[in-house]
């Protein structure tokens, strides 16, 4: 395991000496910028910049195959700069979900990883080499901080099959559990399926999963501090109206089974955590593709630590459609300004996933200005659908929801040694993108703008992996590939170093 986790930080490390600037500040823009409006302001689009990868076999200092860790992302506080050359410094903390789990459920411990990157934004038109395009972002493998829930002891990703009774003190004490998912009544540890991550400026960590769906509060060192429970109406909960947190089967009511809240931001000015489900609860339509575009975006205020975070606020956001009127699905959320927000929609498809050729991989804009608070009304209630047979009730006003910023741009792939559909070999774009995050440009020039950070889920597919002490081959190499895009948003606050 020494040998192969070496050999993959050399790899890493000879890229960041070979790397030479690429940056080409006079233009600011890779493409033909793409301009869009929502309530009155134009945001816009200048393109891909920067693609970076770490690859599918390298190994975590636990010995495990390092995947899934683009399931949530954020920069960590104070580290984010521009060095005298026009390149950026900064360290990514990433979060992968449940585990190699093709097979299904393990008991893989939640946890979370440092990785420093040096950023060179590439504006020019020349198409670069794959291999060339990973010199504008070099990534390095830094350290993971293991989670652990209360009494220090593991967590697990193995599917909730038992409930663990609420822990005394339970609403009134802040710090007090809900019920909680646990793997079994035989085996009581609490059982994470981590998709969201904000780095909260304390140097704690906010944790959304799909299992609650819940929202964790850790330590920097990974202690369990908080839980916050949504409202009933996203609870998975059976017939008779108890709780039921596998992911396996949909539940009667409440969020789907692996549809939990994939979205999870912070609006640092005004302290308000918001947090989105990946697609509609059963009741209001989630139970079919087709009917599944009315998701729910909430928000708690994290002011006051000596209080539980109260719900603030609760929207209904109307996801994009396919051609066959079928959901595109949100896999993450960004807070850019008040009532304005990124949500990073897809399809399944790319390198790993479903077919070769992507139709819908985009980081659009969605804003709640005018949309319809029903945060604390009979909506909270599983017996009261916002929809029905995906028609939104008369009466909820939705968010407004516009394209924007669509990773499979021909043009920018290819600039980048990248590609859209067959053939399936390294240069293909992954299928799973799940998470964004933003750094301001630092341009007096261009004050608004902002460099938009991705990164992709890729199952831990390799052909060399390592889970839990034992090796395995998933029969293909899906490496863990970053893309960077410049993005002018007026206004944006979503960044405050």
């Amino acid at each position: 395991m020494l040998t192969i986790l070496k050999s993959a930080l050399l790899f890493v490390l000879a890229r960041s000496v070979q790397s030479s600037p690429l940056v080409r500040i006079e233009s600011r823009k890779a493409t033909d910028p793409v301009k869009v409006t929502l309530n009155g302001n134009t945001y816009i689009n200048k393109g891909l910049v920067g693609f970076g990868l770490i690859p599918s076999n390298f190994r975590d200092s636990e010995g495990d195959t390092l995947g899934g860790i683009g399931s949530g992302i954020d920069i960590k506080r104070g580290t984010w700069a521009q060095t005298a050359f026009g390149s950026y410094n900064g360290t990514f903390v990433v979060t992968p979900d449940r585990g190699y789990n093709v097979e299904g459920a393990i008991d893989y411990q939640s946890r979370q990883h440092e990785i420093d990157f040096v950023f060179s934004p590439y504006y020019g038109s020349s198409k670069l080499s794959f291999s060339d395009a990973q010199d504008t972002l070099v990534l390095t493998y830094r350290k993971t901080v293991l989670r652990y829930e209360r009494n220090n002891v593991k967590t697990s990703g193995l599917d909730p099959t038992a409930v663990r009774a609420a822990q005394s003190g339970f609403p009134s004490d802040p710090t007090a559990d809900p019920q909680m998912p646990i793997a079994s009544t035989s085996e009581p540890r609490l059982t994470i399926d981590a998709e969201g991550l904000v780095a909260d400026d304390d140097g704690s960590f906010w944790v959304s999963d799909e299992y609650g769906p819940y929202i964790y509060k850790f330590s920097a060192d990974g202690q369990l501090l908080q839980t916050i429970q949504p409202p009933a109406a996203i609870l998975p909960m059976d017939k008779n109206g108890n709780l039921e947190f596998t992911s396996e089967d949909d539940p009667k009511t409440g969020r789907g089974g692996n549809h939990g809240l994939e979205g999870l931001t912070i609006d640092r000015v005004n302290r308000i955590l918001y947090a989105m489900l990946q697609a509609a609860t059963i009741q209001d339509g989630g139970d079919e593709r087709d009917t599944s575009r009315y998701t729910r975006l909430l928000a708690w205020n994290v002011s006051d630590s000596s209080v539980r975070p109260p719900l603030i606020g609760e929207w209904v956001v109307p996801l994009p459609l396919s051609d066959k009127d079928n959901t595109q699905e949100c896999s993450e959320i960004h807070f850019v300004k008040p009532g304005i927000f990124l949500a990073l929609s897809r399809d399944g498809d790319g390198h790993g996933g479903d077919d070769n050729n992507t139709k819908y991989k985009q980081a659009d804009l969605f804003s709640i200005v005018g949309a319809t608070d029903i945060h604390g009304t009979k909506y909270d209630d599983p017996a009261n659908p916002i929809a029905f047979d995906g028609d939104l009730k008369s009466g909820i006003t939705p968010a407004t929801y516009v394209s924007f910023v669509d990773f499979v741009e021909e043009n920018g792939l290819e600039r980048f040694g990248l590609h859209n559909d067959d053939p399936a070999d390294e240069t293909l774009i992954d299928a799973k993108w799940e998470s964004l995050t933003l750094a301001p440009c630092f341009d007096s020039e261009y004050p608004d703008d902002f460099f938009l950070f991705t990164a992709a889920d890729n199952d831990y597919l390799t052909k060399n992996g390592m889970s839990l002490g034992e090796s395995y081959d998933a029969d293909i190499n899906v490496d863990n590939q970053f893309l960077v895009f410049r993005v002018t948003l007026p206004g944006a606050t979503p960044y405050n170093s």
